[in-house]
């Protein structure tokens, strides 16, 4: 029952001294959580705008499209069961079949008023599938297991603009986490930082401590407890204020028509990974600024 006494005294010393820490240098305090905040603002701001460019860019590459031209020699029939197989086909999501007199149909609108091809019949077309990939990086291996299935006469595929959109996310990929990583290493140094100032006022406190018998963890820890405030306060407000203004920049977007075509997806379906985000970021950049920081003070 002692002991158990003891631990909850200790936990109550350990939050009691981390708050007063907070309060006693409260301007650095402040400034730690107020640049935590622009930073964990500008890494959200950045994970939203890159996760709705990659929904973006997954939407454009299907319409990436590659045509499939049947055998002219293969009956209506055989010509439709050669879709199952280019459906089974890995990397392929969807296969839809075109008749000959859809084709027709189609080039004649493409071409509407050249005379040149008034006299172009179905029978001088074919029947074909228009295809959709999963991944257009795999686009050359999936068009060579496609030509390979029996009445597959020619594709069609544009293979620069499939490469086009694999540099493109990985350009984004990238760059969104080089930025993350420049901004999660300035919160946690600025936290650091502020943890080390008040050590330093504090050194003779700790020496004494030592001396007393208590253990570098014991020292530790209300000082870990203060850069976890920090962080989570820091990460708190970034938070809403992400929130805020992720809502007023769709606002604003829908009142421009010529914005329309950009479709950023409401906060709400963000909600779980940007918690996430925020809550692990300040966490880290709390306790880890924290702890490293006080290394060098351990040896008074």
């Amino acid at each position: 029952m002692g002991i158990i006494s003891m631990k909850i005294s200790n936990i109550g010393y350990l939050i009691k001294e981390g708050i007063r820490g907070i309060f006693l240098h409260g301007f650095m305090s402040f400034a730690a959580v107020c640049v935590t905040v622009a930073c964990l603002l500008i890494v959200g701001s950045f994970s939203c705008l890159t996760y709705n460019v990659s929904l973006m860019v997954e939407d454009l590459n299907k319409t990436n499209e590659i045509t499939v031209i049947i055998d002219e020699n293969l009956p209506y029939a055989e010509a439709l069961s050669v879709g199952t197989d280019i459906n089974l086909v890995d990397n392929v999501l969807k296969a839809t079949f075109k008749s000959r007199e859809e084709a027709l149909e189609e080039f004649l609108k493409e071409h509407e008023g050249d005379e040149a091809f008034e006299g172009v019949m179905a029978e001088d077309l074919r029947h074909r599938y228009i295809v959709v990939l999963e991944d257009n990086s795999k686009l050359e291996q999936t068009v060579e297991d496609i030509g390979q299935i029996p009445g597959v006469a020619k594709i069609s595929a544009d293979y620069e603009l499939a490469e086009g959109f694999s540099t493109l996310e990985n350009v984004l990929s990238i760059a969104s986490v080089a930025v993350i990583v420049v901004l999660l290493v300035v919160s946690l140094l600025i936290i650091s930082n502020t943890v080390k100032l008040a050590m330093y006022d504090r050194r003779d406190e700790i020496a004494i401590m030592k001396m007393v018998g208590a253990t570098n963890g014991f020292i530790r820890l209300p000082y870990v407890v203060e850069g976890f405030i920090l962080g989570m306060l820091g990460a708190a407000a970034a938070f809403g204020l992400e929130w805020l203004l992720y809502d007023w920049m769709l606002r604003e977007l829908d009142k421009v028509d010529t914005l329309n075509m950009f479709n950023f997806v409401p906060f709400e379906q963000l909600l779980i990974p940007m918690v996430t985000i925020f809550a692990g970021a300040g966490l880290f950049v709390g306790v880890v600024g924290s702890w490293t920081s006080i290394r060098k003070f351990m040896d008074v």
